[in-house]
């Protein structure tokens, strides 16, 4: 009874000093956990960059496709670009922080073998709202696109080919693992969950090395995502893939990515291949090095997935 005085009103200065701490811990508590749910806002709602791009006047003779998006999660906006007819389909997935404007390179690259390309943005990129789940629902932004596209009477309905980058990659790979219409994975900077990808934000923001922070963001990413609690890591399910080419691409100027796409390649079923590369991110590469990139993405698919047209409806 009298230690609860003490504590209620505490009058001796070693009890002072223990209240003083507990409530300065309180206090540091309250503001890491309000500081990581800002910062999580930040990541999940990132700046965005409309493609103000002509298609009318752009090469490839594009297509303004729309696609409703699986679980009510509403509708997308991609730019079909034509190959041979009855060719494989390669949709491209972009990064987190980019767009499908900042693909158009590549597409053409594509293009120029005959493949049918296809790019959209993801929801809270380019010129859609919402907020990115770093790779949960974009998954299903990815199988809203390939539902569309097989439908159409001048692609092969059986074979796509995924390219994707870091957000796109995940997103690539947990939609190939549950749908056997993708032949052929490009995995760029690959992650194993999303909050790897958000403790990546949270130390770009140079908040990492704080106590805690990267623990109360995931924390508030967590409640953000609550439907995925129980996701398991996409290496759990890789086995899935036996049998589909993949090529794991590691950039050795993002050390954090480049070591979880190693991890992922190591856990990778036959037939996969590995690329390690000296600067990441397609957008940022200089032409010379965009060159070298496109020139390894389109061998890749050329010996894995090569563009014969096959029988169309």
């Amino acid at each position: 009874m009298q230690m609860l005085n003490e504590l209620r009103y505490p009058s001796r200065w070693y009890t002072k000093l223990l209240m003083a701490l507990m409530a300065l811990a309180f206090f540091a508590v309250l503001a890491t956990m309000a500081i990581a749910g800002f910062l999580v806002y930040r990541i999940v709602k990132p700046q965005r960059s409309s493609s103000e791009i002509s298609m009318a006047s752009f090469p490839g003779r594009p297509e303004v496709l729309e696609f409703e998006v699986p679980g009510g999660s509403g509708k997308r906006e991609g730019w079909f670009f034509p190959g041979f007819r009855g060719a494989p389909t390669i949709i491209l997935c972009h990064g987190y922080e980019s767009s499908r404007g900042e693909l158009l390179t590549l597409e053409s690259a594509l293009q120029d073998h005959q493949y049918n390309v296809f790019i959209f943005d993801f929801a809270g990129h380019g010129a859609n709202s919402g907020i990115s789940t770093l790779g949960y629902r974009e998954a299903d932004e990815v199988r809203g696109a390939v539902n569309l596209l097989a439908t159409r009477n001048d692609v092969d309905p059986a074979r796509f080919g995924l390219w994707g980058y870091n957000l796109g990659a995940y997103a690539a790979l947990r939609e190939a693992e549950n749908d056997k219409r993708i032949r052929a994975l490009v995995l760029d900077s690959v992650y194993d969950q999303p909050k790897q990808m958000l403790k990546v934000g949270v130390e770009r923001n140079g908040l990492g090395g704080f106590p805690f922070m990267v623990r109360a963001a995931e924390f508030s990413f967590g409640y953000l995502n609550y439907a995925h609690r129980d996701d398991p890591p996409v290496s759990m399910r890789m086995l899935a893939l036996t049998g589909v080419p993949a090529l794991y691409i590691q950039a050795l100027d993002d050390p954090e990515l480049a070591e979880t796409t190693r991890q992922m390649f190591l856990k990778a079923p036959e037939p996969r291949e590995q690329a390690i590369i000296p600067h990441g991110n397609f957008a940022s590469l200089n032409d010379e090095e965009k060159r070298t990139y496109e020139n390894r993405v389109v061998s890749f698919f050329l010996v894995r997935m090569p563009p014969v047209g096959m029988a169309v409806r």
